[in-house]
């Protein structure tokens, strides 16, 4: 679709940008729904993150997302940030408002709960504990976001005990719940009764090492979710699913985090369907 001189103009900054999805996610929303739009990567590196976020309002962008490793030095750049931001200390979608005002978004929670209610219908968040495996922003984003949902008990697992002590003691000062550390050796005792467990580490990845977790003291009926999604389905995953576990892919909160910042800059309420997941997996 040809774009003219009023197109609505968006962007994703980091370094490195090569590989990020966004482009290809925001430009087939455009796409699909005939909108005068453009979206690129910009390779910003720290230095420059300021000067970038004074010069693209000047030049007509309507807002950006911001990925790694950016996230947290963004916060301090904007006028104002949603309560997931302000609370989790990252911003992911920045949305340029009246006079060039700046606010900042976190919408990996919202994401990440949103593929949830996609993908695992059935489950009951305020039933049991959830276990978070992981204790870095992703980790963090996603327990606040299952400490909002109503979720009564968490379990955070790390392979630094030091950064999951850490989250457990934030997370019980902003939401009151009920947060206990478990060893990372002792991991497979965490999974006892719960009702969901969700990996936030980069291990499984493509790339990274293996995840190496034992399912067999997991309840039947408990989800396993991955942010995860090179490969798609994780070893984690296909373990899960083959025992009988419903699973939720890290493809959908990755969809989902996207609709926030479209819904400003494109303007419209961006459909996340097979067809678009389609568009996304040819390019993994």
């Amino acid at each position: 679709m040809l774009i003219s001189g009023q197109a609505r103009l968006a962007a994703v900054l980091g370094d490195p940008v090569a590989h990020s999805l966004s482009p290809r996610l925001h430009g087939y929303w455009f796409e699909r729904y005939r909108i005068d739009g453009a979206y690129v990567p910009l390779r910003v590196r720290a230095e420059d993150l300021a000067a970038a976020f004074a010069l693209l309002p000047r030049l007509g962008f309507r807002g950006w997302n911001v990925t790694l490793p950016h996230k947290e030095a963004a916060a301090a750049l904007v006028e104002e940030l949603d309560s997931a931001a302000a609370r989790i200390g990252a911003v992911n979608t920045v949305l340029v408002g009246e006079g060039g005002r700046l606010r900042g978004l976190n919408t990996d929670g919202f994401g990440f709960l949103a593929s949830l209610r996609e993908q695992a219908p059935a489950l009951a968040l305020t039933a049991g504990p959830a276990v978070v495996l992981g204790a870095g922003g992703a980790a963090r984003a996603v327990a606040a976001a299952l400490c909002e949902a109503g979720c009564p008990r968490l379990r955070i697992v790390n392979r630094s005990e030091g950064r999951a002590r850490a989250l457990a003691a934030w997370l019980e000062e902003h939401f009151g719940t009920a947060v206990v550390v478990v060893p990372w050796q002792d991991r497979a005792r965490a999974l006892v009764g719960a009702v969901l467990c969700v990996n936030c580490t980069s291990l499984g990845m493509k790339g990274q090492e293996p995840l190496h977790l034992a399912l067999d003291r997991l309840p039947e009926a408990a989800v396993v979710a991955d942010i995860v999604y090179v490969p798609l389905e994780t070893a984690l995953l296909r373990t899960a699913r083959r025992r009988g576990n419903p699973v939720v892919d890290g493809l959908g909160m990755l969809l989902w985090q996207a609709v926030p910042g479209f819904r400003h800059w494109g303007g419209v309420e961006p459909a996340v369907d097979a067809d678009l997941r389609r568009c996304l997996l040819q390019a993994l």
